[in-house]
């Protein structure tokens, strides 16, 4: 036991100090200074059955405070709830930059949904001969001057893709207690200092990609990515291996309205694609449960039995485990606004996400495999089934 929780303690602190400072919450958009001209730029928003969040989020895309031209692309991907008629309803309430709505109609073998229906909005942008696409989910509303940021960025820095990882939304007690580490989590799958080095880390957030066109065609985006679960970190892959320069940081003015009230909603959208973050390996899935318990949950572990046998070592070592994880989320609460006293209970959250990784495995070789919206994907390159 006590050399068991001596070698989760080595594992926090190089997880502390080797692994990109992931912890830190301070990577946000770079400096950047406003040109002289403005590029165009074509936003492009696949919907799917997102009437409910559509009144919270396409007005500020369409009252964007952007000095160039902007047009957006509403691509309804098969909705039964009304979203493309309600979309031009807000755009005929709300002034602002023109918007387009158009169906992209069933996607193809070997195509996700959602990338069928960005290609669909792609190729629409296209003739409008932009400078920039801006890939963003019905779900997110950006502040006025998110766009105008987002360019000049972009310009500033010379990036092919400027991406921010939306502030997801956390009110009810299951998104208080999960939101904030499903982002933690990410960081430290990506540590965002990394991605804008030379290295092979390259990963970007689907809600808020602004990808150089230019950049687009060289890397064949969408179609190179086209049977793509996790579509934003196959972006970003493809961009940068084809020699773009890419960021990727936390949002200050870019926020999720979507609700996850419900412990099984949240369950949902980690499971239905955590698996293929794992490339369906069962080995891979089986090193990421031991590599969870040993960071995550032998501290606790640690604590209770050392103290519980007498074992002053292992309860000390637990501890300190325990004290440097807490720590290390402390900054992501604060970012999420959020109490400290969630810190400590961070083992029982990676025991849930734990539990979703398994479920995404047990799910996928049910033949239940990804999904989107109500599309499941049961290996990759696999044709959509409605569900």
């Amino acid at each position: 036991m006590t050399a068991v929780s001596a070698l989760s303690l080595a594992a926090w602190l190089w997880l502390l100090l080797a692994r990109g400072f992931f912890w830190r919450t301070d990577v946000r958009l770079p400096a950047r200074e406003e040109p002289d001209v403005w590029p165009s730029v074509c936003v492009v928003v696949p919907a799917r059955d997102e009437a409910a969040v559509l009144p919270a989020s396409l007005p500020s895309l369409l009252a964007q405070d952007y000095p160039g031209r902007a047009e957006v692309f509403l691509i309804d991907d098969g909705s039964t709830d009304g979203t493309g008629e309600l979309a031009c309803e807000l755009a005929r309430r709300h002034e602002g930059l023109p918007l387009t709505v158009a169906s992209p109609g069933e996607p193809p073998a070997g195509w996700t949904g959602k990338l069928w229906a960005v290609r669909h909005g792609v190729d629409l942008a296209r003739a409008r001969e932009p400078e920039y696409l801006l890939l963003t989910d019905a779900d997110i509303a950006h502040a006025p001057d998110s766009l105008r940021r987002l360019v000049a960025a972009a310009r500033t820095g010379g990036f092919d893709v400027v991406s921010q990882m939306a502030r997801l939304r956390v009110e009810s007690v299951w998104e208080r207690l999960v939101v904030p580490a499903f982002v933690y989590f990410f960081a430290q799958l990506y540590p965002f200092r990394w991605i804008g080095g030379e290295g092979a880390t390259a990963a970007a957030a689907g809600g808020c990609v602004l990808l150089r066109a230019e950049a687009a065609e060289r890397a064949r985006i969408p179609d190179a990515i086209r049977h793509a679960v996790i579509d934003d970190v196959a972006l970003a892959r493809a961009v940068k291996g084809d020699g773009g320069r890419i960021w990727l940081g936390l949002a200050d003015r870019v926020d999720s309205v979507r609700p996850y009230p419900r412990l099984h909603d949240l369950w949902r959208m980690v499971s239905r694609s955590a698996y293929a973050q794992l490339r369906h390996n069962p080995l891979v899935l089986a090193g990421t449960v031991a590599g969870l318990a040993l960071v995550y949950l032998v501290p606790p572990a640690s604590v209770v039995a050392g103290t519980a046998t007498g074992s002053a070592a292992a309860a000390v070592l637990g501890a300190a485990s325990w004290l440097v994880m807490a720590g290390t989320y402390v900054p992501m609460l604060r970012y999420y606004r959020q109490g400290l006293w969630l810190a400590p209970l961070l083992p029982f959250t990676a025991l849930l996400y734990l539990l979703m990784t398994v479920d995404s495995a047990v799910q996928h070789y049910r033949g239940r495999g990804a999904a989107w919206k109500g599309r499941t994907y049961t290996r990759p390159g696999a044709v959509p089934e409605e569900g």
